[in-house]
């Protein structure tokens, strides 16, 4: 994550906001709006929450990770040594920590700065992945290796892969920051306000949607479903932990209609660092760069280790 500078008050009263429609989907029954995906696409009924009708993860069966640079395992170029960014293998990142420990078969097709947009569409505003702010010209996967080769949207991708594979068993996504980075580097106050938020909000929910109904509606997947929360850089500052709330609270109501489970990224990392100061630069979660006790945004090897941890606890096997 990095900061989004809103205000702490700014940001807890757009979550207030989204809390009043989090009500889960078990109590809204038949007044949920329809998902965007006809139900004719679907095979049979989504089960209840809780059912046991969805697959468990199992060795050897396969696990699809989707998402943006957490879940790739990006890390900045000031980090010491500097990242090979030519060598995808180099970067340690949760879904294979994951996949060693459960032995998986792991396909990870995250990509640093993917929005929920261009996850969806390559043509949309990205923060780094298929462009920077619409400039095609600054593009990760264009420049440098992901772990895997795929071309068309990171959604395709993922619908195409799970149609073919019949043995995936777990799916994750992480996503869902970026679109408030975009926010920030887009608006004369840095995406301050709470109309702003609110916009930016209500899109990665429309888009959360469109991803997890994709995915259950199109490509009929059946497996397990999980939603990795994002982390706050410093829990000791009201402001910081705000920002990552909304956006895990935004994703996570988003999803609930699916069948999901919610890995708490955010309670692992927050656990961790509560005898550092609550800092998670000083509890070594975060990659380290140059300069003694300076941290860049992103999971260290121990703040990936915490993620595959976070996600391991949510599945059932």
């Amino acid at each position: 994550m990095k900061s989004i500078m809103m205000s702490a008050a700014t940001a807890l009263a757009v979550c207030a906001t989204l809390a009043v429609g989090a009500v889960p989907a078990t109590a809204r029954g038949s007044a949920r709006t329809a998902h965007p995906t006809s139900v004719a696409h679907r095979t049979r009924p989504r089960p209840a929450t809780g059912s046991s009708y969805y697959r468990r993860v199992r060795p050897g069966s396969s696990y699809l990770a989707l998402g943006d640079s957490v879940t790739f395992g990006y890390e900045e170029p000031q980090v010491v040594p500097a990242p090979d960014y030519a060598d995808a293998s180099s970067f340690a990142n949760y879904p294979d920590m994951l996949g060693d420990e459960l032995h998986l078969d792991v396909a990870n097709v995250a990509c640093p700065g993917e929005t929920t947009g261009s996850f969806i569409n390559t043509s949309a505003i990205s923060n780094g992945c298929e462009n920077t702010l619409g400039n095609t010209a600054i593009a990760y996967r264009t420049a440098f290796p992901l772990h895997v080769n795929y071309s068309g949207s990171q959604l395709a991708y993922a619908l195409s892969y799970l149609r073919q594979h019949s043995d995936v068993t777990l799916v994750s996504l992480m996503i869902g920051a970026n679109d408030f980075f975009v926010c920030q580097e887009t608006t004369s106050d840095g995406c301050a306000s709470g109309s702003e938020l609110q916009a930016t909000a209500a899109k990665v929910a429309a888009n959360v949607r469109t991803i997890l109904s994709a995915i259950r509606d199109q490509a009929h997947y059946d497996g397990q479903l999980v939603i990795v929360n994002y982390y706050s850089i410093d829990y000791a500052s009201a402001a910081d932990n705000a920002e990552s709330n909304l956006v895990n609270q935004t994703v996570d109501s988003a999803a609930q209609p699916f069948h999901v489970e919610i890995a708490d990224g955010y309670g692992e990392f927050q656990a961790a660092s509560a005898h550092s100061g609550d800092d998670s630069c000083t509890a070594g979660l975060l990659t380290q760069l140059a300069t003694p006790g300076d941290c860049g945004i992103h999971p260290s090897y121990a703040g990936q280790a915490l993620l595959a941890k976070a996600v391991g606890d949510a599945i059932k096997f």
